[in-house]
């Protein structure tokens, strides 16, 4: 589904990603793990095409209308004056475009979809008074209706309440029964552990890329952390083949 080819990512010349090489296969559960500033995020942007590449290339075998994204909730403009259910419509996008209609079918799936994450009754409510759990909820109807093969997912269950979480999770393994590739940033061991199969650990380069419980050791997190601290801002610039972003 996924192939990551040697990818470097830069920000300002320093490298965010750097010689990453692996694959997703397809209808895998997979985590992506590291200490704070490893790349996590930097993959999934590069994945979803949002971040042009230094060096190296990500590869999909999915069009861009079948690849649904959630960045992370402090990424999300939620002033924005627009209801519960007009937001789990925008899914609808890719199949509409900007002059196509809502038709009663996609507004069916949108309440069906409101009603699988537990919030039916709140299809008028703006999202800016929601709270940040019930708001994840409505963003997790909004991939349902979007039917996605591919879904990148960051940080999904940052800062929600235990039953929020599991109640996403159950949605994380429907996907999966479904034949769906999964991919989500994660910073919970023991939910990854319990829940995905595949995990990939970053420390801007890559340390391990395989089962769970094969990444998911010792030796593999203690070398995670030391290169995160060994990394150094203010080191010599990556030069690559291509410009940097």
């Amino acid at each position: 589904m996924v192939t990551v080819d040697n990818l470097t990512v830069s920000y300002r010349q320093h490298p965010a990603l750097h010689h990453i090489s692996g694959t997703f296969a397809a209808g895998s559960l997979s985590a992506v793990i590291g200490p704070n500033g490893s790349g996590k995020s930097t993959l999934l942007k590069s994945i979803m095409g949002l971040l042009k590449p230094a060096g190296g290339e990500v590869r999909t075998t999915t069009p861009r209308q079948h690849i649904a994204y959630l960045p992370q909730l402090t990424e999300i403009e939620r002033t924005f004056p627009m209801q519960v259910r007009d937001c789990v419509l925008l899914g609808c996008w890719s199949s509409v475009g900007v002059w196509g209609g809502i038709s009663r079918s996609m507004q069916s799936r949108a309440d069906a979809a409101i009603r699988t994450v537990g919030l039916e009754g709140f299809e008028h409510r703006a999202v800016g008074s929601l709270s940040s759990g019930q708001f994840q909820r409505v963003l997790f109807a909004r991939l349902l209706v979007q039917d996605a093969q591919l879904i990148l997912l960051d940080e999904p269950f940052n800062a929600m309440d235990s039953r929020t979480t599991a109640a996403l999770l159950a949605l994380v393994h429907q996907w999966h029964t479904q034949g769906r590739t999964v991919i989500a940033v994660l910073h919970d061991d023991a939910q990854v552990a319990a829940h995905f199969e595949q995990t990939v650990l970053l420390a801007r380069e890559l340390v391990a890329w395989g089962p769970t419980a094969q990444v998911l050791t010792d030796p593999n997190l203690q070398r995670a952390r030391a290169l995160a601290e060994a990394w150094d801002d203010n080191a010599e610039i990556c030069h690559t083949d291509e410009a940097a972003v």
